[in-house]
């Protein structure tokens, strides 16, 4: 007779193991668990060296602010000076004109000016998912060829949303061909904030978006869901978070902009100081060797500014922008500290360049620009200052003198060689791994095409001399860890830049640059100068001779080929 208790404990037995994995049947040996960090670098766009909190700025950031209280802010950190350029540097490793991309993203058949990242490159979502990582972007690309259609009429239809077309760049330039996992973003570079255009997730056009869409919130969002999705498994990830806050046009919610509707009527002035005190109360600051330059264009006051009312608004939305960034941020630190990840995981927050000074309502409508609404509204751009800024109807950007006082205490901005144009805030967060002080200041020279090294060490992965067949250009950025152990690091040695005729080459204590329109050299001992006001080219005939001849060498071998240019037609 068979015993039927002994069949049911056997059964019961083969359930228990079917359902635990315990036994012979689905065994999986217990894995390692993986230490390696995971790595978070976040890319704000257009954003001033000192909008914020932690930077001196008065807008309300503190979840940066957090971030740089438990970690380290480095203050001599350097970009391209704009934004494609910037993130092919940063993507790759490489100065921008080897990775293709020595103006914007159009292709001028020249070695350093394809407008793509070139067959030579890999990029960091490359090497870390061949190492390891789980890899994903929420975001702007913005380096990638542009698809156009073949006239102004049409390419407004498509910006309009009232045509569709398949493909915003080639599709093996989209970020889903270049390493990452998961993306969700623009393909292209400027954006409506509440429509944007270029929208798609992996590679499929998004057509529609929600009623209550604000593009800041999206992005943010949609990184924290990638950090949930990711935590549920042992690998380690990547994430890259390319903001377009606060790049022009500035649009924000109006209870964000409510929060700053009176902070700028002080005007120019009255906030680029509060500024500067508040950067030399912190240790940013050195005021022996960075001074407060003159202020841009300082022959009109405040009080006489017949626009002083457009003009504080203007700056107002700017901030809300940052903020509502700052809000999306703290989201992102939130999914961490939920899913157990905070502590060892590395984030990076940095500008991809300067404050813009573009007074983009001249541009009007084309190429990346709309002319009405999905629903038909005209966008006004208007260059009297006469219509207030923040809705989606309206399209405009700060301009100069406040762009100015976002890059306190540096001259110029954006597209300049000078500091304004290329120094950079950098925040670096790891509580797991960072062992200098917590809100310590290093004054490491630091680059973007530095976190390719940076990653590659902490992530113990492989930068290749081949990928896919292809020949890859040897890594040309320096580890930032050092740096994060609190070691005095000094970095580079010598930092080259160009980008449409502006020009500098920083070697030891000198600096030589010059401007895209007028390219006389000029000479800083920057190292106690660190603002740029004495020009001493005349009293160091020699020193020009020697970094103008070491920036030339650069040039040549880092395909550089520097030639009067129209200004770019596209984002600036």
């Amino acid at each position: 007779m068979v015993n039927c208790r002994k069949i049911l404990s056997g059964t019961i037995l083969f359930a228990i193991i079917l359902i635990t994995g315990y036994g012979f049947i689905n065994y999986k040996p217990e894995t390692k668990k993986d230490n390696r960090p995971n790595i978070i670098i976040i890319l704000a766009d257009d954003l001033g060296y000192s909008d914020i909190g932690a930077y001196g700025g008065e807008i309300h950031t503190p979840n940066l602010d957090y971030l740089a209280a438990n970690g380290l802010r480095f203050s001599r950190f350097y970009n391209i000076s704009r934004c494609c350029p910037s993130r092919a540097s940063l993507l790759t490793g490489l100065y921008n004109h080897v990775a293709g991309i020595g103006e914007m993203t159009m292709d001028k058949h020249e070695p350093g000016y394809r407008g793509y990242l070139t067959e030579n490159t890999v990029t960091l979502a490359e090497v870390l998912k061949t190492a390891g990582y789980h890899t994903a972007m929420s975001g702007k690309w913005h380096v990638s060829n542009t698809v156009e259609q073949p006239t102004k009429e049409a390419q407004l239809a498509w910006l309009n949303h009232q045509t569709d077309h398949p493909l915003f760049s080639p599709l093996e330039q989209y970020p889903t061909s270049r390493g990452f996992e998961k993306f969700f973003g623009t393909l292209w570079g400027v954006v409506d904030y509440y429509d944007p255009f270029s929208l798609v997730s992996g590679t499929t056009p998004i057509k529609n978006v929600p009623a209550n869409y604000y593009h800041t919130d999206a992005i943010n969002d949609t990184a924290a869901a990638y950090i949930r999705e990711f935590s549920k498994d042992n690998k380690p990830f990547f994430l890259y978070v390319a903001q377009n806050a606060p790049h022009w046009p500035i649009q924000a919610l109006p209870e964000d902009i409510e929060k700053y509707k009176d902070t700028y009527k002080a005007g120019w002035d009255a906030i680029r100081e509060a500024r500067y005190k508040r950067m030399v109360q912190s240790g940013l600051i050195d005021p022996a060797k960075a001074p407060l330059s003159p202020r841009w264009q300082n022959n009109l006051s405040w009080e006489n500014n017949p626009d002083k009312d457009w003009d504080a608004r203007a700056m107002a939305v700017h901030a809300a922008m940052v903020d509502r960034m700052d809000q999306g941020i703290g989201r992102i630190i939130k999914a961490l500290r939920e899913t157990g990840q905070l502590d060892n995981t590395l984030i990076f927050f940095l500008s991809d360049n300067g404050a813009s000074p573009e007074i983009c309502a001249r541009f009007g409508p084309g190429f990346d620009r709309p002319g009405e609404t999905r629903t038909g509204q005209k966008i006004t751009y208007d260059v009297n200052k006469k219509a207030l800024t923040g809705p989606q109807t309206t399209y405009a950007s700060i301009g100069p003198r406040w762009a100015n006082v976002a890059n306190t205490p540096y001259q110029f901005a954006k597209a300049d060689s000078y500091e304004g144009g290329v120094h950079a805030p950098l925040i670096a967060f790891w509580p797991a791994g960072i062992t200098a002080k917590k809100g310590s200041i290093t004054g490491t020279m630091g680059h973007v095409m530095d976190f390719m090294a940076t990653c590659v060490e902490l992530a113990k992965a492989h930068y290749p001399a081949e990928y896919k067949g292809r020949k890859i250009t040897p890594m040309q950025g320096i580890s930032l860890v050092p740096a994060l152990k609190g070691q005095s690091a000094k970095g580079h040695d010598a930092l080259f830049n160009e980008h449409y005729n502006a020009r500098y080459a920083r070697v030891g204590d000198w600096k030589l640059v010059s401007h895209a329109k007028d390219t006389t050299w000029h000479l800083y001992h920057i190292s106690d100068d660190q603002t740029e006001l004495k020009d001493l080219k005349e009293q160091h005939p020699g020193k020009v001779k020697e970094l103008e001849q070491q920036w030339r060498q650069w040039a040549t071998s880092h395909q550089v080929f520097p030639k009067p240019a129209a200004p770019p037609k596209q984002e600036h």
